[in-house]
């Protein structure tokens, strides 16, 4: 399964039988699809390039490990931009592959799904909050139930390049990032997710459940994992205190030492930045007091109804 991301293109090969995924094979490539889209409305030429050369070769990865089917879906960037058939055509091109640009809501469905194939998340009242370049999904639900589900345009390289920060940022910086941040979740989001909230379980009872590559890497960061670790990285528990933590010490560095962060690819040193303040900021909204992690979502959903290719 080849996701086509706002920021990366990411591969799963995985054995799959009935609601159980092994993975055989991950990677990652950052690409930066979404660069650029936001002022234009248009997929760059460049970036394009780029992920069709992933896709192609993930593709190709994918075959080397004996894959008996991929699929190749794409999420924010492509459904945002004017031209995405451009990119669609192009990764075709490159990998010989048909490339499914999902909905919002399909997004929210998989990574509920993907997620609550972790036995610990089966059954529990859960706030799930995938966190992209270019959108963010918000689910409620009571293990695979979904009561709530919603795609907002709020992501990591969409919030970058509304708030391109000096080097080191500034104290002002961030405190016009956490003001915006602020006022999206109070206008935006919150009339549609409070209720649910409200509904679903009672204060202290909802687990908050980070899914995507900001919440991987945060947790990476307060365990001090050098390298991938599903076990250890699904075992962490962030609170709201060491978020703020993690994000004033993020925001207080220049991009050269951030690179240097255990746990913090350095590639991912500028949008970190935004991933961190878009978890904090959910917590302090919804007053939760708790972040946990999960390496799962849309791609272990996508793989188990993936199609013969």
């Amino acid at each position: 399964m080849i996701d086509i991301g706002t920021n990366s293109v990411k591969l799963l090969v995985a054995e799959v039988e009935g609601a159980e995924v092994r993975p055989v094979w991950e990677e990652s490539r950052q690409t930066r699809l979404g660069q650029g889209l936001y002022q234009m409305q248009r997929l760059q030429a460049g970036p394009i390039a780029k992920t069709a050369a992933a896709a192609a070769e993930f593709a190709a990865r994918a075959r080397d490990h004996e894959a008996a089917s991929i699929r190749v879906i794409a999420t924010s960037a492509a459904r945002d931009a004017c031209n995405s058939r451009e990119l669609t055509a192009a990764i075709e091109r490159a990998s010989g592959l048909r490339v499914e640009i999902i909905s919002g809501e399909q997004e929210a469905d998989w990574v509920l799904q993907g997620v609550t194939t972790d036995p610990a998340l089966a059954a529990a009242p859960l706030l799930l909050l995938d966190v992209g370049g270019g959108s963010t999904e918000f689910i409620v639900s009571e293990g695979p139930r979904k009561h709530f589900g919603r795609s907002f345009p709020l992501g990591t390289v969409r919030l970058l390049e509304r708030f391109p920060p000096s080097d080191p940022p500034t104290a002002g910086e961030l405190a016009a990032c956490r003001r915006w941040l602020s006022g999206f979740l109070e206008k935006q989001v919150q009339p549609s997710l409070a209720p649910a909230l409200r509904q679903e379980a009672p204060a202290g009872q909802l687990a908050l459940v980070g899914v995507g590559g900001a919440a991987s890497i945060l947790g990476c960061m307060e365990a001090g994992l050098s390298t991938f670790d599903r076990q250890q990285l699904e075992g962490v528990r962030l609170s709201a205190e060491r978020l703020t933590w993690h994000t004033n010490r993020l925001w207080g560095l220049p991009l050269a030492e951030r690179e240097r962060l255990p746990g913090l690819p350095k590639n991912r040193a500028d949008v970190i930045l935004m991933g961190a303040a878009i978890y904090e900021a959910v917590m302090r909204q919804f007053h939760l007091q708790e972040l946990r992690v999960s390496t799962r979502g849309l791609r272990f959903a996508a793989v188990m109804a993936s199609p013969g290719v």
